[in-house]
């Protein structure tokens, strides 16, 4: 099971720090990915971290903005997200993969979380 946290609401050029905290499977042995979600639209990857954390992948719209670490010890991801626009708002979601790379389609996960809405007025 994932669980997202640390949606809301916030304003454009604030920051929002989202947590995915994993029960029922060793976090160790997933890659997480980051993704996000507006009605009418596919779900879009935004970050993908590897197994150790020792890599990290970005979508080009938040390169810069979104930082994604993992602490396998609390079980826990996040997402930490400064300088938002408008734009970044969606629901977001993480997923785990047991691939030992970052992918960057849902086709690839395997668990996912229920996910958690970011809504950055302007």
């Amino acid at each position: 099971q994932l669980v997202e946290s640390g949606g809301g609401l916030v304003q454009t050029g604030g920051s929002l720090r989202l947590a995915c905290v994993v029960s029922g499977f060793t976090l160790d042995d997933y890659a997480i990915g980051w993704f996000r979600q507006v009605p009418g639209k596919e779900r879009e990857f935004v970050a993908g971290i590897t197994r150790t954390g020792s890599n990290t992948y970005y979508a080009d719209s938040v390169k810069g903005r979104f930082t994604n670490s993992r602490d396998n010890a609390k079980n826990t991801v996040y997402l930490q997200m400064n300088s938002l626009k408008a734009e970044d708002t969606a629901v977001y979601y993480c997923a785990a993969t047991g691939s030992l790379s970052i992918n960057t389609h849902p086709r690839n996960y395997d668990y996912w979380g229920q996910g958690t809405q970011v809504t950055v007025s302007s």
